[in-house]
């Protein structure tokens, strides 16, 4: 079975967040069961120069007004397939935006023409390459489904829902550009509340809508977490599946993981004390006993930023440290930084993100805090769990599907695994805090937990198995052109 993976990033080549996380690692694990993805991505800067046995298959003269070509090759264990096309894609800042963080005012542009690429690439732009299956990811894929509904290609096709908080929703006026009939501005094809809408363009194409964990597979079917698509999402609930995420657990991996300052096991624990020392004079906060809590996170709303602002000083009077790293909502990044201000040597923050960081913290803290509004699925728990961090999260999406709280029952039953709140509830982040701390000071029963969590599962087997579950049931359906 052939699969073309269409997304706006893939690590380790580029990545703003964890849809390259999941991009890069299910490629091998769907290989495990004769699958083969090749991966379809924009050409940032410098990414075509990492490809190795690289060879232009298909050029444009006019993509959107660019020109264009697609090139083939190797990366990172990768087979790629890259849309070069330097006037959209090879530019200063970020993928999305610029160096200051504002979007880009083309982006519609820019990814109109890379889901119209995987569409020709879909239809046989490739000489010698037809996939037996299209799956897009996130807004900036999706409108590839809206243009192989239109070409009649009849391909299967499924469109995975990373955070449907980010749709891609443009003006109207757009349209005339997008090289679609105009019967696709039609609420049953591209028109999303008076404009366009490309994540919802291509739910409504999709053969199959997939999210990244089955509670967020019902929590976007009600209106709280919706995002004014729950209406589609029950009209289409027959052909939504949820599917949590793996982490790939040779990368994220402690006892070999070269981040580390000490490696260690679910059986050599202590190590981690080594970690604990080198986090503490990272983020400069004193010696000490007690816990280190981490986040490593977007400082936005969503995440529950504004709560850990709210929380701050009651996690200090309480004994314990915070190591922060992230960026995000500026306000939210003045408050944490003011936090650290007042309380030095208890508090410490790292603006920015930094991968090596980010392991480093999963190895040394005792928990990580993840106080999120809503979370699709979440990583930063799954490598919490991988690393014996810990998790401290709000009981929603996938934080609720990957973590077992550590209540009486599941304490005595020997499989707790973290500490759940009602992100709702007044104070629920730091009364989860306090049990968390309360465990802590129990050190057998603390370190029952962190075994208990580096023993589960986390990698992309089972979840692998499903999706080729899921990719075989659409191409044995599929109707003969």
């Amino acid at each position: 079975m052939r699969v073309l993976s269409v997304a706006s990033e893939v690590f380790p080549l580029v990545k703003t967040g964890g849809l390259a996380d999941v991009v890069g690692a299910l490629p091998p694990a769907l290989a495990a069961h004769g699958v083969h993805a090749t991966t379809f991505v924009p050409g940032y800067p410098g990414l075509a120069a990492k490809l190795r046995k690289k060879k232009q298959v298909h050029a444009y003269a006019d993509l959107f007004g660019a020109r264009a070509s697609i090139l083939r090759g190797e990366a990172a264990g990768l087979d790629l397939l890259v849309l070069n096309a330097p006037t959209l894609f090879d530019r200063k800042g970020g993928p999305y935006g610029d160096a200051s963080g504002a979007d880009f005012s083309d982006n519609w542009r820019r990814f109109a023409a890379f889901s119209r690429a995987a569409a020709d690439i879909a239809g046989g732009a490739v000489e010698g390459y037809v996939p037996d299956l299209v799956h897009a990811h996130d807004w900036q894929a999706a409108m590839t489904l809206a243009y192989l509904r239109y070409d009649g290609t009849t391909v299967p096709t499924v469109m995975t829902v990373h955070n449907l908080a980010f749709q891609g929703q443009f003006p109207a006026s757009i349209f005339p550009e997008l090289g679609l009939p105009a019967s696709a501005l039609s609420v049953d094809g591209v028109e999303y509340y008076g404009g366009v809408g490309f994540l919802k363009a291509g739910l409504q194409a999709a053969s199959a809508i997939t999210t990244v964990s089955p509670t967020y597979a019902q929590e976007i079917r009600t209106p709280e977490f919706g995002m004014g698509l729950d209406g589609m999402m029950n009209a289409r609930s027959g052909d939504l599946f949820g599917i949590v995420n793996g982490i790939d657990t040779d990368i994220w991996n402690p006892e070999t993981d070269p981040h580390l300052v000490a490696r260690y096991s679910a059986r050599s624990l202590k190590a981690r004390k080594a970690n604990k020392a080198a986090l503490e004079e990272r983020f400069g906060l004193d010696r000490g006993q007690g816990p280190i809590f981490c986040v490593v996170s977007r400082l936005t709303w969503q995440k529950g930023m504004d709560t850990l602002v709210e929380t701050v000083d009651g996690l200090v009077a309480a004994g314990g440290r915070l190591a922060v790293l992230g960026s995000g909502d500026a306000a939210l990044e003045g408050a944490l930084l003011a936090a650290a201000s007042r309380h030095r040597g208890k508090v410490g923050m790292v603006v920015g993100y930094d991968e090596p960081l980010s392991h480093l913290m999963q190895g040394g803290a005792e928990a990580i805090l993840i106080p999120s509004r809503f979370e699709p699925c979440g990583l930063t728990q799954l490598y919490g769990l991988r690393y014996g961090c810990v998790p401290v999260v709000a009981r929603t999406g996938g934080l609720a599907d990957t973590i077992i709280d550590a209540n009486e029952a599941a304490l005595s039953a020997g499989v707790a695994t973290g500490f759940q709140y009602e992100p709702s509830a007044p104070g629920g982040l730091y009364h989860a805090i306090s049990r968390a701390m309360e465990a802590r000071a129990r050190p057998a029963e603390w370190a029952a937990m962190q075994r208990q969590g580096m023993k589960s599962d986390l990698s992309w087997k089972k979840s692998a198995a499903r999706y080729v579950e899921l990719y075989q049931s659409l191409i044995a359906k599929k109707v003969p052109a």
